[in-house]
């Protein structure tokens, strides 16, 4: 455990990255969602995409955590397991914090009728039906995958280089294309979309939750052979 939080604290000494750049993403995205908003000459609640944006963000992290951060904790002598499980155990508490953050700003657009305009950048319903819990994980699962996402990609790239990890996207661009089309074959899009609509989004965060974990294999074995 002492290991562990000993990469924690390596991955956090530049704060801006984990903490301060999100937190400033986040309330530029706010503030122009909300300007917008009051542009729009309508009465009824108005709902925007905007804070997503430090979610995406959290792919940058995730290439960052292995190909910058990486090679210095080789540097210090830190073993490839302790970094592997410290970064993680990162990526969890930055997602986990996010998350907070997404759940307060909820709080605040009710609270104020949606900043005086009736508009929402963090309670949208569909992702609160669940309730404040609910919502939670929806938002830990977005961010937590997407960190996975981008730091499976860089293991990738430094276990196998550019024409692997090429080969790779390439591939799953194929599955997702040739999935596409069996359901496109089968006319089964709408059986698709009332099972979506079934799950909800907390149900489909429990499913993001399973891919993490099937990344995080993937990025560990890829992890093992992964150069500095």
């Amino acid at each position: 455990m002492r290991r562990t939080l000993n990469v924690i604290r390596l991955q956090l000494i530049n704060r801006q990255t984990f903490i301060w750049v999100p937190l400033i993403v986040l309330g530029s995205a706010v503030v122009i969602s909300v300007l917008i908003y009051a542009m729009i000459p309508l009465d009824g609640p108005k709902y925007g995409g905007g804070g997503q944006a430090p979610l995406w963000y959290f792919f940058a992290i995730g290439i960052s955590a292995m190909t910058l951060t990486f090679p210095f904790s080789q540097a210090m002598s830190i073993t490839r397991r302790d970094f592997f499980v410290g970064t993680l155990a990162t990526a969890v508490l930055g997602s986990a914090l996010l998350s907070l953050v997404f759940l307060l700003g909820g709080a605040i657009e009710l609270a104020t009728n949606g900043y005086g305009v009736n508009g929402y950048v963090f309670h949208l319903p569909w992702l609160w039906e669940a309730g404040p819990l609910g919502a939670f994980v929806v938002f830990f699962s977005l961010s937590l995958f997407l960190f996975v996402l981008g730091f499976t990609g860089a293991t990738i790239y430094k276990s196998g280089g550019p024409v692997v990890l090429t080969i790779v996207g390439v591939g799953l661009a194929l599955v997702l294309l040739a999935l596409v089309f069996l359901v496109t074959r089968l006319e089964l899009w709408l059986t698709v979309g009332r099972a979506i609509g079934d799950l909800g989004a907390l149900g489909l965060a429990l499913w993001g939750l399973a891919i993490v974990a099937v990344l995080t294999v993937i990025s560990f074995l890829a992890f093992r052979k992964a150069t500095p």
